[in-house]
């Protein structure tokens, strides 16, 4: 019985495994700055082996006391007929054996939410998940967080990259707590190159998700940050170019959630733009 995968190994890009959010980051892990980590595929793991792979994780890193993202992967989860954004539980900043234990099994019970059997649905699939596995990665002490997304999924216009990018950790993003500053970029999908920033709309940025004591926290954005854009030109580029890439890759327009941490670009997740799907 499989109990721990590891995102760099190969089985790890089978989605009836891992779920679809593993799997695609399991895909990229080689080739892009993807934060490493670990999957449990079945809620009958040991908490023991959970905990070792932690131990591990912290020991690859560097840090007796990692702080991890804890985030549900279902089999249909980030596939391009639905995206599940938000609807399964993610926890952010989780430090310690025990908290990721706890953390694992309340990604678990989210299966059965209220939330996520209507989302099941509204899209036409059946009301429980076929499976449920979880994801442990360690945490990207973001400066500045950012969806990105290859193609207009408004418009639909392959010719153009929107960013949405705001302080913090993704969450304020993600839940729609913040309006982020939007930048919409020329792009030429033959040549993979964003070419330049057509558009730049700088937010007032009331809040940001920032880590807590094992967790995270919604604050006041300094006053001095609201009007500031939170990325350069470079960066929104850097970040364009980043979405061409994994779109060239895979082989469709994708969503991507990224982070900036002591300037360092990570990718921590690819989807498929649903709108985009049967385009």
């Amino acid at each position: 019985m499989l109990q721990i995968i590891w995102l760099e190994e190969t089985i790890c890009q089978q989605i009836h495994l891992v779920g679809g959010k593993a799997a695609n980051l399991a895909k990229l892990a080689n080739q892009f700055r993807v934060p490493p980590g670990f999957v449990i595929p079945q809620p009958s793991v040991p908490q023991s082996v959970i905990r070792d792979a932690y131990q591990r994780l912290g020991d690859l890193i560097g840090e007796a006391q990692l702080a991890v993202a804890v985030r549900s992967s279902a089999t249909d989860e980030d596939s391009a007929a639905a995206a599940f954004a938000g609807q399964y539980e993610s926890y952010l900043n989780i430090i310690g054996a025990d908290a990721v234990c706890d953390a694992v099994e309340l990604c678990w019970r989210s299966a059965g939410a209220e939330r996520v059997v209507d989302y099941r649905r509204q899209h036409g699939l059946a009301t429980q998940a076929h499976h449920l596995a979880v994801l442990v990665q360690a945490l990207v002490p973001a400066d500045v967080s950012a969806v990105v997304f290859s193609a207009n999924p408004v418009t639909q216009s392959r010719q153009e990259i929107i960013v949405n990018a705001s302080w913090g950790l993704g969450e304020s993003i993600v839940g729609g707590t913040v309006t982020p500053d939007t930048f919409v970029i020329k792009a030429d999908p033959t040549l993979r190159h964003p070419t330049q920033i057509i558009t730049s709309q700088i937010a007032d940025k009331t809040t940001m998700t920032v880590r807590s004591a094992n967790g995270t926290q919604t604050v006041r954005v300094p006053t001095l940050l609201r009007t500031r854009p939170s990325v350069q030109a470079e960066e929104v580029l850097e970040m364009a170019q980043l979405a061409l890439d994994l779109q060239a890759t895979l082989g469709y327009p994708v969503d991507v959630e990224c982070a900036y941490a002591t300037g360092k670009l990570y990718l921590l997740q690819c989807r498929p733009i649903t709108t985009l799907a049967a385009a």
